[in-house]
């Protein structure tokens, strides 16, 4: 079974929280660099681990921990690099906050595995529901105007790897879909082994 000691403990502006938070969200900006594409899904669409500290944080402090975390990592991200003139930022902090903040009441009301379980699976319909939504209506559109480009572009790139793929419908739901299905079971797996295995630094006040 797993048990959660820090989440009761303060609040998270204590300053061993805040170092944590901080810690995380300079983990979570980093691993936003190194991501890179799948062969199964159209190269505009990068993997990364970048929500697991996320998670993590959100295991050990609480649901506005982990949602922090999303939003200090995606800050750094815009000023160390950001080639998408803050689209991809926001769009990585809106469906992170979809994931993280699902699993974390999740887990932060029944802090054991079934909770985990629960609130990991919740997760990640979760976010596979808002990334596809708000692609659909915001962020494709918004990528083809910062980026020069026309929505048909993502649509051809797409259809590339998948005969499926002939509009922005099917593009949202032959790739982003799949693909954020895809991410936060790994995110949520990864996470969840990572915490595990750092649990005496959540113990130290």
């Amino acid at each position: 079974m797993i048990r959660n000691s820090s989440q009761s403990k303060g609040s998270i502006f204590a300053t061993s929280s805040m170092v944590k938070i901080g810690m995380l969200s300079g983990l979570g900006m980093i691993l936003m660099l190194l991501d890179f594409p799948l062969p199964i899904f159209p190269t505009f669409l990068k993997f990364d681990l970048s929500d697991a500290p996320a998670v993590i944080g959100a295991f050990a402090m609480g649901p506005a921990a982990g949602v922090m975390i999303e939003f200090l990592k995606n800050l750094l991200k815009i000023i160390v690099r950001s080639n998408t003139g803050g689209v991809g930022e926001l769009a990585n902090f809106l469906v992170g906050v979809a994931y993280v903040l699902p699993l974390a009441l999740v887990y932060q009301r029944h802090p054991n595995r079934k909770g985990v379980v629960w609130g990991s699976i919740l997760a990640i319909f979760s976010g596979a529901f808002f990334a596809a939504v708000l692609n659909y209506f915001v962020f494709i559109p918004a990528y083809a105007v910062v980026l020069g480009y026309p929505v048909d572009a993502f649509v051809n790139m797409a259809a590339k790897i998948n005969s499926a793929v002939v509009d922005l419908r099917t593009l949202v739901l032959f790739a982003i879909v799949p693909f954020n299905l895809l991410k936060g079971l790994i995110v949520a797996v990864s996470g969840l082994g990572l915490f595990k295995a750092l649990q005496p630094l959540w113990k130290m006040q």
